[in-house]
């Protein structure tokens, strides 16, 4: 178990808060729901574990602690969502499959499982994936159960290891390098050349294997899908690894709520940016903190389902040569527009037109609060002017039937039949002159609905 790392984050929170902000381990002697125990700042790192903990978290950021990670993401996260998303990311990942677990979870019966086909369409996976591969849990850690099997009676063979475990069997990358990189409050990036093949105590020692121009465009692409996939997932402590092929960094791993930061197998150096930035974004939290508002990072993802917005990046796809043809071609044929109905358009250009784009400018971990707490409060400005428009224009409308316009009364009828003999007198009068006076006395009571139209 760790017992280096939280120490020294205390003693670096402590030195670097000058007494504004203290830092100490976490105690609990009871939890009452609802209550708030006066934290506000939480570094999970044993939330996994112990489930009465993640129940804790979720209470403490339910009161307005900010839990670093989000306690409620953590639960539902997975990796094989994780490769699905850094595809909609256009993150390059391996080829990977999931494969339900070769034994029934309890309390379930084989017709528990009749929406699956038996057998799975193995020779499908099996041509996909290739081999070798390597096979490990969908919601797992610590490199453990991770098998690598070089055909399908090796795959097999492991399975039956695996108990109730969710496998995913994922395509092997033979690499040329590797690199573990740390992600800090979604902007903090320290990138560390890895070998997993050493042992574990030595997989930091090592050396990157490119230089120059070539070192310098892989950091930059490294730390930009770093910063994609923490900010998607709405980590503010994750690391991602890469593995290099053909100068391509694919994301191997990066479901790691509780990443590895002792400093025994992290090494002096490693161990020492990880202290000082994690306290950096311990204080900076501490400091932007709003009591009795949501202080916990979420993610884009889950931001963008709320408020829909158009990717900004394209998917990565894993098709073969002739399909990226045919994808080419379909959509030279098909424009985007075309998927849209016309009321849907009109829909859309109506909304553009009264509501003003969002800036999404964040600087620090303080602004990724601020732009957390002010969720709410921003939603309830911007909806008040969308219900007022609406409310405009549905006042409008009921005017368009404007009932007083007719008013066809006996004594209406009297007056116009009155008025139409004397047009008629002053007509035989003028010696049947042509006119347009006997005209405006009807122009002027049809022009009275026209205007409260």
């Amino acid at each position: 178990m760790e017992d280096t790392f939280p120490w020294a984050f205390i003693d670096k929170v402590n030195e670097l808060g000058k007494g504004e902000i203290v830092a100490e381990a976490v105690q609990i002697d009871k939890l009452q729901q609802g209550i708030d125990y006066g934290y506000h700042v939480i570094f999970d790192r044993i939330s996994q574990s112990v489930p009465f903990y993640r129940a804790y978290l979720k209470n403490a950021s339910l009161m307005g602690t900010a839990v670093i990670n989000n306690p409620f993401w953590w639960s539902a996260d997975e990796k094989f969502f994780n490769n699905c998303l850094a595809m909609e990311l256009g993150v390059p990942v391996p080829k990977t499959v999931l494969l339900p677990s070769k034994e029934r979870p309890e309390d379930t019966t084989e017709t528990s499982f009749r929406n699956l086909k038996a057998p799975l369409d193995w020779e499908y996976m099996f041509n996909y994936i290739g081999f070798p591969a390597y096979m490990k849990p969908h919601d797992g850690g610590g490199w453990k159960n991770v098998y690598k099997v070089e055909s399908a009676n090796s795959l097999f063979e492991c399975l039956e290891e695996t108990g109730q475990l969710v496998m995913l069997l994922q395509e092997e990358i033979v690499f040329d390098d590797y690199y573990r990189v740390y992600c800090l409050g979604q902007k903090y990036v320290h990138i560390m050349p890895y070998e997993p093949r050493n042992e574990f105590h030595a997989r930091y020692a090592t050396e990157p294997k490119t230089t120059g121009a070539e070192h310098t465009k892989l950091m930059k692409t490294i730390t930009d899908y770093t910063l994609r996939l923490n900010k998607a997932l709405g980590y503010d402590f994750n690391t991602v690894e890469f593995a290099i092929r053909n100068g391509i960094p694919y994301a191997i791993d990066f479901c790691n709520p509780a990443p590895d930061a002792d400093i025994n197998s992290v090494g002096q150096a490693n161990f020492d940016w990880i202290v000082e930035h994690s306290a950096k974004l311990a204080i900076e939290k501490a400091k932007a903190h709003k009591p009795k508002k949501n202080n916990t990072s979420w993610g884009s993802f889950l931001g963008n389902a709320i408020n829909p917005v158009e990717p900004i990046v394209k998917k990565m796809a894993l098709k073969t040569a002739a399909q990226a043809k045919k994808t080419v071609i379909k959509k030279a044929t098909e424009p985007v527009a075309a998927i849209k109905t016309a009321a849907e358009v009109k829909k859309t250009a109506v909304k553009k037109a009264v509501t003003p784009t969002k800036k999404k400018t964040v600087t620090s971990a303080a602004g990724i609060v601020k732009k957390a707490v002010s969720k709410k409060s921003t939603t309830v400005k911007k909806t008040a002017p969308k219900a007022k428009a609406v409310i405009v224009k549905k006042a409008v409308k009921p005017a368009k039937k404007t009932p007083i316009a007719p008013q066809k009364t006996v004594e209406n009828e009297t007056v116009k039949k009155a008025a139409a003999k004397k047009a008629v007198s002053t007509k035989k009068a003028m010696a049947k002159t042509k006119t347009a006076a006997p005209k405006k006395p009807v122009t002027k009571t049809k022009a009275v609905p026209k205007k409260t139209k």
